[in-house]
């Protein structure tokens, strides 16, 4: 080998052991700054050996807020740690087919003119559809809160920490004041 090869493999090899680590460090850190978005029956079976409250976001491949509420809102580091915290946090496709099985329940996609709806999505949200809709569950799948539409960072720790602190027990979430 002439020196200009071994310069050349000497040089390669210094760069693809840096671009791995830079690589893997970034992927951690950009893992750390991501909800960790769960389904339906993921959160569910992790709710049997580890209770914690449920958070979900029902959303549609179409919905330009939700895509643009994932793009900042659900990126806040603050957000993001607080979430993967304290909640299970679920993204759910309003319009999926697959047909659910919960609480003793059959839930299915429902055909309509130009789109349908799942009727999980109809049962969370109360019969009120909006995307993005946000529902709040406690350990025992009881609702605390129903949040329809488009939200920035503090509007979403607010209704976080309403459900963390518990206060959906003696307070509306209109008149709540978070604690921290």
């Amino acid at each position: 080998m002439n020196n200009i090869e071994l310069t050349i493999k000497s040089v390669l090899s210094v760069f693809l052991i840096v671009f791995t680590f830079t690589s893997l460090t970034y992927g951690q850190q950009s893992q750390k700054n991501q909800v960790n978005w769960l389904s339906w029956s993921e959160a569910l079976e992790l709710q049997e050996s580890e209770p914690k409250k449920m958070y979900i976001n029902i959303s549609t491949e179409w919905c330009g807020w939700c895509k643009k509420m994932d793009k900042t809102t659900f990126t806040e580091p603050e957000v993001v740690a607080y979430l993967n915290a304290n909640y299970y946090a679920i993204k759910f496709d309003a319009e999926q087919t697959e047909t659910i099985l919960y609480n003793g329940n059959e839930f299915i996609f429902r055909p309509g003119k130009k789109r349908g709806v799942h009727e999980l999505a109809l049962s969370l949200l109360n019969g009120q559809l909006g995307y993005p809709g946000f529902v709040m569950l406690d350990e025992e799948h009881s609702r605390i809160l129903i949040s329809p539409g488009y939200k920035e960072a503090p509007a979403v720790m607010k209704e976080l920490r309403f459900g963390v602190d518990e206060a959906y027990k003696y307070s509306s979430y209109e008149d709540y004041t978070p604690k921290h």
